[in-house]
């Protein structure tokens, strides 16, 4: 089914993100002194958060669940559906508020929030992939 194979190309999306970041940053928050290593982080994490709105909103389209009025508010909705748990749905919010100020005010991204995102909340995504890899694969209407 369409539906599925766009979900797994959003989840490659993230996969390749998150190589790029570890391979630029190495793990280590140094490394986001440099400007350079800072913009690719930024805008590498900007894509993943897009891919990971972009999962909910096939998800939702998919199952006919109600619309939302902002990307935020689609986390919920997977978690009213129990799709995923309100413990991720919370952190994916958050990477949405994130994504919000790199896009629309870059400069005032704070480097010790960037910092704290690579040392402690790259794993959001692996859980978020997990859940949603493990959910169309048992889900009859994400049956190929």
């Amino acid at each position: 089914m369409f539906e599925k194979d766009a979900i797994l190309s959003k989840i490659s999306i993230i996969n390749n993100c998150l190589a790029t970041i570890k391979k630029v940053t190495n793990g280590k928050k140094e490394s986001l002194d440099d400007i350079i290593t800072q913009d690719v982080f930024v805008l590498n994490l900007q894509r993943a958060v897009q891919s990971c709105i972009d999962i909910a909103s096939i998800i939702i389209s998919t199952k006919g669940f109600k619309l939302p009025s902002k990307y935020k508010q689609s986390f919920d909705i997977l978690s009213e559906n129990k799709i995923i748990d309100s413990s991720l749905a919370d952190k994916m919010k958050k990477m949405i508020g994130f994504r919000n100020i790199a896009v629309h005010d870059y400069k005032q991204l704070d480097i010790n929030i960037l910092k704290s995102i690579l040392s402690n909340n790259l794993i959001d995504f692996e859980e978020f992939k997990s859940v949603i890899f493990k959910y169309i694969n048992t889900d009859k209407e994400f049956e190929i």
